[in-house]
């Protein structure tokens, strides 16, 4: 078993220039091809006095569809826009825009949690990765070791996911971009290095242990039983962790996260989720897809690669970042 303590690696140009900028610009400037796709496709429907009719309801359906909104929250969504047009006040393309701008945030809304520490009061704070291969897991665990260091948090990573020599090395990366200590072990059983990894955290009165586990899909069942025993051996090491699961979503999965989402759920119960690589996707309306299906918390999203990209979700910004 070993533990990398490094010096962290200069700062990237990428992720200097993206220190100046905002959140709010680099959300709604990762969001572009969402907007694009389907909000281009609706600020023709806002313009001018367009009459209200089924012809308007028909073309909002297609563009929100055409956005990866999903048939269960697209249904949500034009019900809502009907019936704030049958109470009145609705009289042009703008009001049009508005109420359905307020029936998404109202969908949106309940995925806002931020994720608290301090509702656990045992340290370490232990937090479960998951996801199929590709989704950005490691790069997330990386992100996130420096949000929770940005908070005065202490971090230490473990690289459970033993099958791929490269995400070993990727995690190490990111411990040394960090200045943070790994846990790793070449082959080998990815739970023990997690249960050591815990063992260690405790040792050292570290605040946060980042676990990364093996990318699979739901339907390799002997996989996702295994998963389901990294749950069980992290709970041997803490009786009160894992304190948080967290799905890494790839947004460019689109109408396919919410399949993930049930069945990642199903074998671990998850605590919240992570949606990567919205800056590359035009499917970024997915998530309202996962609202209507199951209101899990989205813990954080990305829309870059620097490591300020990787922010807590923020309903209203995202809603806005849409539109316009």
């Amino acid at each position: 078993m070993l533990s990398f303590f490094k010096k962290p690696a200069p700062q990237s140009e990428s992720d200097a220039a993206q220190q100046g900028l905002g959140w709010r610009e680099r959300l709604r400037s990762g969001l572009a091809k969402t907007r694009a796709q389907w909000g281009g496709r609706l600020a023709g429907l806002f313009s001018g006095n367009r009459r209200i009719d089924e012809a308007l309801y028909e073309e909002l359906e297609t563009a929100l569809l055409t956005g990866d909104v999903g048939v269960p929250a697209t249904a949500y969504l034009l019900d809502a826009l009907r019936a704030r047009v049958k109470s009145g006040g609705i009289e042009s393309g703008e009001d049009v825009k508005r109420a359905l701008k307020e029936a998404l945030l109202g969908l949106l809304a309940p995925l806002e949690s931020p994720l608290d520490l301090a509702a656990v009061s045992s340290r370490p704070f232990v937090i479960m990765m998951a996801g199929v291969n590709g989704s950005g897991k490691t790069t997330s665990i990386g992100k996130l070791a420096h949000y929770f260091q940005q908070q005065k948090q202490t971090v230490l990573l473990a690289a459970g996911d033993t099958f791929r020599a490269a995400a070993r090395e990727q995690l190490v990366a990111w411990g040394v971009r960090n200045d943070v200590p790994v846990i790793s072990q070449q082959g080998g059983d990815g739970a023990a290095v997690i249960y050591d990894a815990i063992q260690a955290a405790k040792a050292r009165g570290v605040d946060v242990v980042l676990a990364d586990t093996a990318g699979r899909l739901p339907t390799q069942l002997h996989l996702m039983e295994e998963i389901k025993k990294v749950k069980r051996v992290i709970a041997k090491a803490d009786p009160s962790g894992p304190h948080e699961v967290l799905l890494v979503l790839d947004a460019n999965t689109g109408q396919n996260a919410v399949a993930q989402v049930k069945a990642f759920d199903e074998a671990l119960g998850l605590t919240g989720l992570i949606l990567t690589k919205l800056d590359g996707s035009a499917k970024g309306g997915m998530i309202a897809a996962i609202a209507r299906h199951k209101p899990i918390p989205v813990r954080f999203v990305g829309v870059g690669e620097g490591l300020e990209d990787l922010r807590p979700f923020d309903a209203a910004a995202f809603v806005e970042a849409l539109f316009d």
